[in-house]
């Protein structure tokens, strides 16, 4: 602003100020980048990241969630795209990829309607009118499923692992997730928290195993403790089983071999006291969470009891749910009532390491799943697969609604879509048409990770809904076929949420016309070859994105 020949600074000129257009485009050209990034990775034949922190540690995954979580965006729009996939993970456990796709196709509709004149509230009154037409209509495609289905249930699983882990043994890990979460269903509710994830670097991953039970990473302290005790009587001690430290500093004065030695009787005693009091109670394995004196460990092994010590807070409360035991604080309440039970206790160890199992908790609250695999890398893409796949199987017990997968489902809506915005006035209805188009992204994005021709298959989709609303694509045929058939099938929730998130995240971006950016100190000599073109040939601060 000038004044009198005089310049009158509103804004701090040390800070980067972006108005109008020139906003818009940028913010939209971040947008897609990050869309761009876990494209590839969409739908059962997406290709997988391979990102590399600092440290030289690899993880390799085609999770849309880990790849962005992973990644150090800086841009300030792109991080709200990645809000987009974190809301998804947290709220579905699945169609975090889709769901960035999706948003990213909305955005680059709108831009190229902004360029043909229409004004972006045009363009976002017209996003939320189908947005909420779509939703309903994913609503009305949905059908009825729950715990009683398991079949179905599994083929949920089975969808969402697709891709992300070993083909060969997808149906054994879905039947795995299944069982773990009707479980712990309990009250319309399946708490994924009580689903213990224990990885064993080494195994087969055909020996990935549900455990109804408890499996921690603890053994006996005494080697010569039995390897399996049948039905055992668990005690939880929730206190130290040591000699106590008095609170202050004190001195004891010995002057005779024979005081020494009534001394460490007298030790010995109180020691033995306390392992007596869990015989008594009819204990024959002990999980203390604090220490426990050799002596003791010792003393309880010569009477074939399981004792082990130091045992995670959090293991603590898992053995308590599957067990039905209570945590003891003094010792000496220690009765049969506070015991928890199980079918079997083993010990899979190699001297001083190993784990511990608790198989067969009747009524178990908690229960686990043994990750095994022949490298690091392979259990931990296992866990990834699994824990969506837990996510998802949670979405179809409570909510009892799935629909068609393989782009089925968001091709019947975008149809739907075009048909509403016929009947809708104005230049809302050219942006209801472009969310349409967004939408018909997905099923387009599948076949082109495939290695289809992206057109051809979208035109057969188009054909084939005419005469049923659950074609989807066939990746291995490239044919239009029915997914409920073919048991190809995502949660209701899944979809539904990942159009409220893409559709706001658009809308968020639109109704942005200015953007004012304090400089970093180490921005203020930006070189030109430091920055990224947009589509229209202006220049931005380049997204920095590592791991």
């Amino acid at each position: 602003m000038d004044k009198g020949g005089q310049p009158v600074f509103i804004i701090d000129p040390n800070k980067e100020q972006t108005k109008g257009r020139d906003a818009l485009s940028m913010n939209i050209a971040a947008a897609k980048a990050v869309a761009t990034i876990v494209k590839s990775t969409l739908g059962p034949r997406g290709m997988d990241k391979m990102l590399v922190n600092p440290l030289g540690d690899i993880t390799i995954t085609n999770d849309g969630a880990t790849i962005l979580h992973d990644m150090d965006i800086e841009h300030p729009t792109a991080k709200m795209i990645v809000e987009v996939a974190q809301s998804l993970e947290s709220s579905a456990g699945d169609g975090t990829t889709s769901a960035v796709v999706f948003t990213g196709a909305l955005l680059e509709k709108a831009e190229n309607l902004i360029e043909k004149g229409v004004h972006p509230a045009v363009v976002v009154k017209g996003y939320r009118l189908a947005a909420e037409k779509a939703v309903e209509m994913f609503e009305n495609l949905a059908v009825s499923a729950g715990e009683e289905d398991r079949n179905l249930l599994v083929k949920t699983a089975s969808t969402s692992i697709t891709g992300k882990a070993s083909e060969k043994y997808n149906l054994l890990i879905a039947e795995l997730c299944v069982s773990a979460v009707l479980a712990i269903h309990e009250g319309g509710k399946a708490d994924l928290k009580h689903v213990i994830l224990t990885k064993d670097v080494g195994g087969r991953v055909e020996d990935t195993e549900f455990v109804e039970g408890v499996v921690i990473d603890k053994v006996a302290l005494d080697k010569s403790s039995p390897l399996k005790i049948v039905n055992p009587n668990i005690a939880l001690i929730d206190t130290p089983m040591e000699t106590g430290k008095t609170a202050n500093k004190a001195k004891l004065q010995i002057s005779t071999v024979s005081e020494i030695e009534n001394f460490v009787k007298q030790e010995d005693a109180s020691l033995f006291e306390m392992a007596d009091y869990i015989i008594r109670a009819g204990a024959n394995a002990v999980f203390c969470s604090k220490g426990m004196d050799d002596k003791i460990a010792a003393y309880l092994q010569s009477r074939g009891i399981y004792a082990t010590r130091r045992v995670k807070n959090d293991d603590m409360q898992h053995l308590a749910d599957a067990t039905g035991g209570r945590p003891v604080r003094n010792i000496k309440e220690l009765t049969d009532k506070e015991l928890g039970h199980a079918g079997l206790l083993e010990q899979d160890r190699d001297e001083d390491q190993g784990k511990t199992y608790l198989r067969d908790c009747r009524g178990a609250k908690s229960v686990s799943i043994v990750l095994r695999g022949g490298t690091e890398h392979v259990v931990d893409n296992l866990e990834r697969a699994i824990d969506d796949a837990l996510r998802v199987v949670k979405c179809v017990v409570e909510d009892g609604k799935v629909v068609a997968g393989g782009g089925a489902s968001e091709m019947e809506v975008a149809l739907s879509i075009r048909s509403y915005a016929s009947s809708i006035g104005g230049r809302e209805q050219t942006a209801i048409t472009a969310f349409a188009e967004a939408l018909e992204e997905i099923p387009r994005t599948i076949a082109r990770n495939a290695g289809l021709d992206a057109i051809d298959s979208v035109l057969n989709l188009r054909a084939k809904h005419a005469e049923n609303k659950n074609a989807g694509l066939n990746i291995q045929t490239g044919a239009a076929e029915d997914m409920l058939e073919k048991g190809v099938v995502d949660p209701l929730r899944v979809k539904v949420n990942a159009i409220k998130a893409g559709s706001e995240a658009a809308t968020m971006v639109l109704r942005v016309d200015s953007m004012l950016r304090a400089q970093r100190a180490d921005m203020q000599d930006v070189k030109p070859e430091h920055m990224a073109s947009t589509y229209d040939g202006m220049s931005a601060p380049a997204l920095n994105m590592h791991r």
